[in-house]
């Protein structure tokens, strides 16, 4: 079944195109991987399916739903969560505190929630009660990735998961995050300008240049 589907997407800012008639789908339960330069209109793409762009042009669906038109916060109750390059937690806030603000629209007892998501981040329950500024990147990382998960989403999307931890943290945290998706079930969609990252990550992988799906299917060597 196809968790996100695409269809003839154009973004136009002024003259230029940002992203330039793509269409593509995200299959339940994969890791779909876009890669590209900086400017190769991954960003784009990724605002057009969170809704932060007015979409005059295409079509997306979330299974088989038209969401096209839908705002931000309602994309969220579709199923859609978000985890950004930076500014991902709340600094004063607890670690705690920051994944009770990720479970506003859980149907479940925050407990229960709180049960499952140190379940996959056990390093979190430890750290409950410190203040997420104080925490190293890779703890923060942690954090934000929980708290987007607390909602329990159908499609989580990461903005470079991976780039502001060094080699070792971020070999590790691919490996975590492979784990935790194989657990969770969930489609992941991970947009980075790393080749080596998306395609040890990656189901399959999309390669885009200056606003063009240059490739598309492109297999992960794991």
């Amino acid at each position: 079944m196809k968790a996100i589907e695409v269809n003839s997407f154009t973004k136009k800012f002024g003259n230029f195109k940002a992203v330039d008639n793509i269409s593509f789908e995200v299959e339940e339960g994969e890791i779909f991987g876009f890669l590209g330069p900086n400017g190769a209109g991954k960003s784009t793409a990724m605002k057009a399916l969170l809704g932060m762009l007015n979409l005059r042009e295409g079509k997306i669906t979330i299974n088989e739903k038209d969401i096209s038109n839908l705002t931000p916060q309602d994309r969220v109750k579709e199923g859609i969560s978000f985890v950004p390059q930076i500014r991902n937690v709340f600094t004063g806030m607890t670690v705690e505190e920051n994944l009770e603000m990720g479970a506003y629209l859980s149907d479940e007892n925050f407990q229960d929630t709180l049960n499952k998501i140190y379940g996959l981040f056990p390093v979190l329950k430890e750290k409950r009660t410190q203040f997420a500024g104080e925490l190293s990147g890779g703890q923060r990382q942690r954090v934000a990735i929980a708290r987007a998960l607390a909602i329990e989403p159908e499609v989580l999307l990461l903005d470079e998961p991976l780039s502001a931890l060094d080699l070792k943290l971020s070999q590790k945290m691919r490996t975590e995050l492979r784990a935790i998706h194989k657990r969770v079930g969930i489609t992941f969609i991970s947009i980075t300008h790393d080749q080596w990252e998306a395609l040890t990550m990656s189901d399959r992988v999309a390669v885009m240049n200056e606003g063009v799906l240059e490739q598309l299917g492109l297999r992960g060597v794991v």
